[in-house]
């Protein structure tokens, strides 16, 4: 069977692959299947695909098994080094199998060289690639409110926007590599978000303040934000369970902080994306990186011995 692309995008016929079911893939893939969507899994650890597969999907042994039956594969992994392996290296990658004008969409916070190279990758093998990390946390994923920075092809890009309509909103941002730098931007702002409502949260604390009334007042002020919202009630009743993993910011800063370096674009001078991803890596070394991203006012509470 040929697969799809350029025929629409159709709930029932258009075959999703899925790999990566963690906290947001999961969510994001059992909103495709609820919409009507085929969905075949790959899982490193099967006994995570039950709940998924108690909703229709089907399980593959692996990447290239799932790219043999899938129009449009999708990724959400954890690391760049993830994504390289899953789509690009060995006999069972998704592009060993994936058929001709198949499509990768990778939701990875990832690097932009490596979204470049596998957009290359799957042009020779007459297929398209699109980086398309999202933003807004275990919550946006679940319900279907997630901001998706889209990258690669426009018109693949506005062929795979049925797709995105069920777990947020797509936003075509250029071409291949322009997701990922876009959520390297991102993820500096949130950033920077969360430790100056760390910060304003201790202060308060400090003065005496209370931390509830100390966040309605100010929310429909200048300091309001997206985060606030998401975060602000979580961090006072220290809830630190995860939508993305505070690990996960130290590679997504150091990107930031990095990729320069590595392009050979002008310098760009990131002194807060600096300290964001050293407070971060204070959670790590506290034994922290697998709490959420608000964990980070726990690094501003030690610091002020509370």
């Amino acid at each position: 069977m040929a697969t799809c692309y350029p025929a629409p995008v159709v709930p029932g016929q258009t075959r999703i692959g899925w790999i990566g079911i963690g906290v947001m893939g999961g969510a994001m893939a059992s909103r495709l299947l609820s919409a009507g969507y085929s969905v075949t899994l790959y899982s490193r650890t099967p006994s995570k695909a039950i709940d998924l597969q108690s909703k229709g999907a089907h399980l593959a042994e692996s990447p290239a098994d799932v790219a043999r039956v899938s129009d449009v594969v999708f990724t959400m992994l954890g690391h760049p080094s993830d994504v390289r392996q899953i789509v690009l290296e060995g006999p069972k990658c998704i592009l060993s199998s994936l058929n001709p004008n198949g499509v990768i969409v990778d939701h990875t916070s990832s690097h932009p060289a490596l979204a470049r190279r596998i957009f290359d990758a799957a042009v020779e093998k007459n297929c398209w690639a699109v980086d398309a990390p999202v933003s807004g946390g275990d919550t946006g994923a679940k319900e279907g409110k997630l901001a998706i920075f889209a990258a690669g092809n426009e018109d693949v890009v506005k062929w795979l926007n049925p797709l995105f309509d069920v777990m947020g909103k797509g936003t075509y941002m250029g071409g291949p590599g322009k997701g990922q730098s876009c959520k390297i931007a991102n993820q500096i702002t949130v950033g920077a978000n969360l430790l100056g409502l760390s910060e304003g949260l201790v202060f308060a604390d400090k003065a005496g303040v209370d931390k509830g009334k100390f966040l309605e007042a100010i929310r429909g002020g200048a300091a309001g934000s997206m985060v606030m919202e998401l975060f602000g009630k979580r961090m006072i009743e220290k809830d630190f369970r995860p939508g993305g993993f505070a690990e996960y910011m130290v590679k997504d800063m150091g990107m930031g902080v990095d990729v320069v370096e590595e392009e050979g674009e002008d310098v760009v001078v990131l002194l807060g994306a600096a300290l964001g991803k050293q407070l971060f890596s204070g959670m790590v070394a506290n034994g922290d990186g697998k709490l959420g991203t608000q964990g980070l006012i726990t690094v501003i509470e030690r610091l002020n011995c509370m």
